[in-house]
């Protein structure tokens, strides 16, 4: 048993400290961030702690919020709550600031990037969700909201509260919203079909999946995956 889980837990360490290096590149960026970041930002623009420690606390703290929305969390979720803001502190001590705009451009784009391919290392290994996912998916099933409508009320609650605080919403924030959505689309396929066929070649073709004729809406809406913050 611990043998056939061992590679899936490398996975799962592997992606969540690329997921928090990631981080730390598009906060180095400066041109804006992702939501939970600029509520990480905004507290610690109040409190002095560290962004890190604070999307830690910050995890842990929506992880409470499973509770009554009766969510069993993994070992990956709980591994997310540790590993992904300890990872951003140790990359925001590794990369210097940076103030030339093309090169601001350069690490929003590589952190972007990496973050796509983390979440997908990540969310294949099917340890557990991020508690940030968790909770989107447990207002799905215990509230009946629809994923984008969860989703979005909730980090758009926590955008403009982090945007009040201080935190950094730039254009930045606009493209990270635009574009990881699509991009984690690619690495889920990418990263899930490896683990699953054990290569993309081997994987069977067929039709696109049909709900069943009495599969309702609320059914469909709550298989699609809740693309990160893990």
């Amino acid at each position: 048993m611990i043998s056939r889980l061992t590679p899936r837990i490398l996975r799962l360490l592997g992606g969540l400290v690329l997921y928090g290096l990631a981080d730390s590149l598009i906060i180095r960026a400066a041109i804006g961030v992702e939501p939970w970041t600029v509520l990480a930002q905004g507290v610690a623009e109040r409190t002095g702690w560290g962004i890190g420690i604070l999307t830690n606390v910050i995890g842990l703290g929506v992880l409470l919020l499973w509770i009554p929305l009766r969510q069993r969390p993994g070992l990956g979720t709980v591994l997310n709550v540790l590993l992904v803001g300890t990872t951003i502190e140790f990359g925001l001590w590794l990369i210097p600031p940076v103030d030339v705009l093309w090169l601001q451009i350069v690490l929003f784009v590589a952190g972007l990037l990496l973050l796509a391919v983390a979440s997908g290392i990540y969310i294949g290994a099917a340890l557990g969700p991020g508690p940030r996912d968790g909770l989107m998916t447990g207002i799905n099933s215990r509230l009946g909201w629809p994923i984008w409508l969860a989703r979005g009320l909730v980090e758009g609650s926590v955008l403009l509260v982090g945007w009040l605080l201080g935190g950094d919403v730039g254009i930045g924030t606009l493209v990270f919203a635009l574009a990881i959505g699509p991009l984690c689309g690619l690495t889920l396929r990418w990263f899930g079909a490896l683990g699953r066929y054990g290569s993309m070649k081997s994987a069977p073709r067929s039709a696109p999946d049909r709900p069943p004729a009495n599969e309702t809406a609320k059914d469909t809406d709550a298989r699609r995956p809740a693309f990160p913050h893990p």
